[in-house]
């Protein structure tokens, strides 16, 4: 069946995430020296936001494609809106505000707080299923991100700027398990929404407080790359948060700092150093560490409905109120039955139950 290959669905989500969001870092950085850092953000938000919804208008003239993924629910806002807030708005905004008092060792180093912090309230607070390999891989990724990010000792203790840095990725974090509440929904459609208003609420942050947008030709960069390195990349996410729940998503996109850094090595001409190379060791060993996981019991799945893209696997044995033309995958209303059995399975939209 589908779901016994280790290689699950969302780990390739996962890495591609990664890989866009890693990039866009060095990449933004060529645009610094033109463009404010807040309304920079700004840019890169709106980009993603208009350019997903330009996709999803034109997705629109395949309305009739049975493929198409579900669209986000009522029930879905008070998530999507908690996400927004406390990872488009407060989040940069600590960030920014951490950033002009806080020095660049420390700051890189800090960020690396947001894929534990999402670790910890997956665990701790939602209930996400931890063994002690997925523990391992969680620290040596870290490890890899910290090792990358200490270029030199950090010349002060934690002032006030520091703990604000520490306060945007905790607001990330919650921003990532708020996000996998409404993962079975359009992922786009999460997406464009996230960008689009984080998008507007920072410019208008921005221009509130006296600065001004660039020329057209770094809106028009800013905006390509936040659509990749935000837009698809946070895509991407949300379907890895669907297969694999928020701390293995989380770990997978702690490589992120590494394809920066490697990226930077072409870009600004950066000479390799030898911790480059051990971290990125420590971040493959991570992610096969986390590759590689067997978690197999027997569980049991409560009556529930929802609806998201999928085909009639072994957890969805269901019949159709509508006509159906036999196509896979598709999305409708469904309703899952009572069922006991035992596979090998991730804490995925059908397997977020407890652990004895």
């Amino acid at each position: 069946m589908r779901f016994h290959t280790k290689w699950t669905p969302g780990i390739g989500p996962a890495l591609l995430a990664a890989l866009l969001f890693g990039a866009s870092t060095p990449l933004a950085k060529l645009l610094i020296a033109d463009v404010s850092p807040i309304v920079l953000a700004g840019l890169l938000y709106a980009g993603s936001g208009l350019g997903l919804g330009l996709w999803l208008l034109l997705r629109r003239l395949r309305s009739n494609n049975p493929s198409a993924e579900a669209g986000l629910q009522r029930r879905d806002i008070p998530w999507l809106a908690g996400a927004v807030f406390t990872g488009g708005v407060v989040g940069p905004v600590l960030l920014m505000l951490g950033l002009a008092s806080t020095p660049a060792s420390t700051a890189s180093l800090l960020l690396n707080l947001e894929s534990v912090l999402t670790a910890l309230l997956a665990w701790v607070v939602f209930r996400e299923n931890v063994d002690f390999r997925i523990f391992l891989g969680m620290v040596v990724i870290v490890a890899g991100g910290v090792l990358l990010s200490w270029t030199q000792a950090p010349r002060a203790g934690l002032p006030w700027g520091a703990f604000a840095i520490a306060g945007a990725c905790a607001c990330w974090a919650i921003d990532n398990n708020l996000t996998r509440a409404v993962s079975g929904g359009d992922p786009v459609q999460i997406a464009a929404i996230k960008g689009g208003l984080a998008g507007a609420i920072n410019i208008a942050v921005a221009l509130c407080m006296g600065h001004r947008l660039p020329d057209a030709a770094p809106v028009l960069a800013a905006g390509a790359i936040g659509l990749a390195g935000y837009g698809i990349s946070l895509v991407a996410f949300v379907l890895a948060l669907r297969h694999l729940g928020s701390a293995r998503t989380g770990a997978y996109f702690s490589t992120a700092p590494f394809v920066g850094a490697a990226l930077s090595l072409v870009l600004l001409r950066e000479a390799p150093s030898f911790s480059f190379w051990i971290a990125g060791g420590l971040m493959a060993l991570g992610v096969w560490l986390h590759i590689s996981e067997h978690h197999e019991h027997e569980h049991t799945h409560e009556a529930m409905e929802h609806e998201h893209l999928h085909a009639h696997d072994e957890h969805h044995q269901h019949t159709h109120d509508v006509p159906w033309d036999g196509r896979e995958p598709h999305s409708h209303p469904h309703r899952h039955e009572p069922m006991i059995h035992s596979h090998p399975h991730y804490p995925d939209l059908h397997h977020r139950h407890g652990h004895d």
